[in-house]
């Protein structure tokens, strides 16, 4: 019989799964309590927009408090570097081990598997054309696309749309990746001048093997889920999964475990902790991975989140970009944040409370607020009195 599992437990587990049960450092964080959230998260999302600060840097802060942009940049950039980028749950950085285990992926797009045929296609409509920029890469590397845009090549004039497409084209075959970035603009190179010499040496497992690993990774991030949790995580296919969990559970690894409130199994990773209390405090960022799986979010915390950007203002329900406030095992508030660089200003424009949130949640919103205020180098805290929550917080900033 599967052993049953209470929500409150399931929160727990999961937010252990992901550092939240730790304290954060006193010291300033390095490379090693990075490479500690990045065991634990597997991947962090990596997304353009800067209401606050871009989305990837975000996971960091919310587990290890304020720590410098750098830690991560360099992370990213240097010889010594510790991630690349890829597809992952989205676009995602990825800790450099795990390149082998995405090959998989880039074999296929290169040879057109159904889920890339657009790509495939277009691929081989253009394969002079392709390889002539790679040749461009192998020669000027690092080298953004726009840096081809109205140039002229043998093949024609390089217009922005099909450089792009190219360029696109090898960075999912894994011919090329990102060597670093000027702003959020990728400058590509080839992988044997970006990655480890050590990992690109790592032999390049089976795709049975890459499926069954990647689906370990998911379980450990995810300390307790469901099939589709798991699958979700790395975006694997019905298909991809088909036996691998089965395997897992044959070994021991994971568990078939039944959660209150759930109306699927759920699965629970062998070395899940599951302290006693959570003492976490936290913003998360709207791609963190304990909130980006929207439907996970329901089941676990009871709280529906959706991202509003492109819901027109008049429209919007909490507002434009808005952030969960984890407090202890629960998320308690939702806030929408804005980072007036120029002004030097953290506004608030919008706050809320969630239903049963505990009667202390302003106050350490705010202390959050101020920490937060601090690690992006602005001035002061400006809270507009909207939503339930916004007049106690408006007061407890101006006190």
């Amino acid at each position: 019989m599967k052993e049953k599992i209470s929500l409150r437990m399931a929160r727990r587990i999961a937010l252990a799964a992901q550092g939240f049960a730790d304290a954060r450092p006193s010291a300033t964080p390095d490379r090693r309590h990075l490479a500690r959230v990045l065991a634990r998260t597997g991947l962090l999302q990596i997304d353009s927009v800067s209401a606050v600060v871009r989305a990837h840097y975000m996971p960091l802060y919310s587990r290890l408090g304020p720590y410098k942009l750098a830690l991560l940049d360099n992370a990213a950039v240097t010889r010594k570097r510790m991630v690349f980028e890829y597809w992952a749950h989205e676009a995602s950085f990825l800790p450099v081990e795990t390149w082998p285990l995405m090959r998989w992926r880039m074999q296929r797009a290169e040879s057109g598997d159904e889920m890339y045929l657009g790509l495939a296609k277009w691929g081989r409509e253009h394969a002079a054309y392709i390889e002539e920029i790679y040749r461009e890469v192998a020669e000027r590397g690092p080298i953004a696309a726009s840096a081809l845009e109205g140039q002229k090549g043998s093949g024609g004039w390089w217009g922005w749309s099909h450089a792009k497409h190219a360029f696109e084209w090898l960075f999912w075959a894994g011919r090329i990746t990102t060597a670093s970035r000027r702003g959020f603009e990728r400058l590509y190179d080839l992988p044997e001048r970006v990655l480890p010499p050590a990992v690109l040496a790592l032999p390049v497992p089976a795709i049975e093997d890459a499926h069954r690993d990647l689906l370990r990774i998911s379980a450990r991030a995810h300390g307790i889920a469901t099939s589709g949790d798991l699958r979700d995580y790395f975006r694997l296919s019905p298909s991809d999964m088909k036996g691998r969990l089965e395997e897992l559970v044959e070994l021991g690894e994971l568990l078939p475990v039944r959660v209150e409130g759930w109306d699927k199994p759920a699965y629970l990773h062998k070395d899940a902790r599951l302290p006693r209390k959570i003492e976490a405090r936290a913003l998360l960022a709207p791609f963190d991975p304990v909130v980006f799986e929207r439907s996970r979010t329901e089941r676990l915390f009871d709280f529906r989140y959706r991202i509003e950007i492109y819901t027109p203002a008049q429209k919007r329900q909490y507002g434009y970009y808005v952030l969960p406030f984890l407090l202890g095992d629960r998320i308690v508030a939702r806030v929408d944040l804005k980072a007036d660089r120029p002004a030097g200003v953290l506004r608030v424009h919008a706050a809320y409370a969630e239903p049963g949130a505990p009667a202390g949640t302003a106050a350490a919103l705010v202390e959050e607020l101020k920490q937060m205020q601090g690690w992006l180098g602005l001035e002061r805290i400006e809270v507009t009195p909207a939503g339930d929550l916004g007049p106690t917080l408006a007061d407890i900033n101006a006190s």
